[in-house]
């Protein structure tokens, strides 16, 4: 087995194709092929199922993926550890959050400190935060709780409670308070399954004897939002996200003891040390003493 021969799996299935591979690692598609071709003979292994132009991974080669990551994860960690300076000056950092509001004062310090460094922000639930870290897709997650995995580092961002907000004009906008056994009589606007503002709320209120069951489930916050802001129903989110939005209209729930959302950074212990995320990490501690 050769380091090429490696090189030439991870980058097909990264990319999703001989060529796109080709072109990454500015080599030909018939190169790249060969690599692919004599890793699998040598070990007897299908990698990949090819069906005309498109490329798939096999179990073998979703197996082999995996340890490819950590291994060119590695490699990209001891080229910035030889190269700090170049890493800090015009690398990549991966952001996948659950929500980008309590990242915008992190983000603005970063970037005024390393303004050339290109960053990247997806948005994800609580699952897609973590499947993202442990697949190396991204290098640093945000989550609406301080995770308990082991394998994980975080830096606590703020804490603050969840509560439930309507559309301006909704019978409800006047209330200085709601109670769980008021919102089952309503109609509810969820996010989806995997949301930690969604499974707290779900807990605490079944704590109560309370069953809150949505009417609409919508994937992603914004999706919420403007169903809300329709007048569709009640929904729910941390006040620290809440944000401003003349068409809506935010009401305490009552009781919230257990109910505190706690932001946190993460990312996975083995990644800590790399250059840009100890840096994101840095800006973050100093940014959350200041405040």
């Amino acid at each position: 087995m050769r380091y090429v021969q490696l090189r030439a799996f991870h980058y097909v299935a990264i990319c999703g194709g001989f060529s796109r591979a080709a072109e990454e690692l500015l080599l030909t598609q018939p190169a790249i092929s060969d690599q692919v071709r004599k890793l699998e003979e040598e070990y007897d292994v299908l990698l990949f199922n090819r069906m005309r132009k498109q490329v798939t991974l096999t179990a073998a080669g979703e197996q082999l993926l995996q340890v490819t990551r950590r291994l060119f994860d590695c490699e990209q960690q001891a080229l910035e550890f030889l190269s700090e300076s170049r890493a800090l000056q015009s690398g990549n950092l991966r952001i996948v959050a659950d929500s980008a509001h309590h990242l915008l004062h992190i983000l603005a310090a970063f970037r005024q400190r390393y303004p050339g460094v290109h960053i990247s922000v997806r948005a994800g639930n609580t699952e897609t935060v973590v499947t993202s870290l442990h697949n190396y897709e991204a290098d640093i997650g945000v989550l609406g709780e301080r995770p308990t995995l082991k394998n994980f580092d975080c830096e606590l961002l703020n804490s603050s409670p969840i509560i439930a907000f309507v559309a301006k004009d909704h019978p409800l906008s006047g209330a200085k308070q709601v109670t769980f056994a008021e919102l089952a009589k309503l109609p509810l606007v969820f996010r989806e399954r995997g949301s930690k503002t969604r499974m707290k709320l779900e807990v605490a209120a079944r704590a109560e004897g309370v069953e809150l069951k949505p009417v609409i489930e919508a994937e992603g916050r914004e999706a919420v939002r403007e169903i809300v802001a329709s007048g569709a129903g009640v929904g729910f989110v941390s006040l620290a996200e809440f944000g401003e939005d003349q068409r809506l209209v935010r009401i305490p729930l009552y009781p919230q003891e257990e109910m505190m959302m706690d932001e946190a950074l993460i990312c996975l212990q083995e990644r800590r040390q790399a250059k840009l995320v100890s840096a994101f990490f840095d800006i973050a501690r100093l940014s959350a003493n200041a405040s």
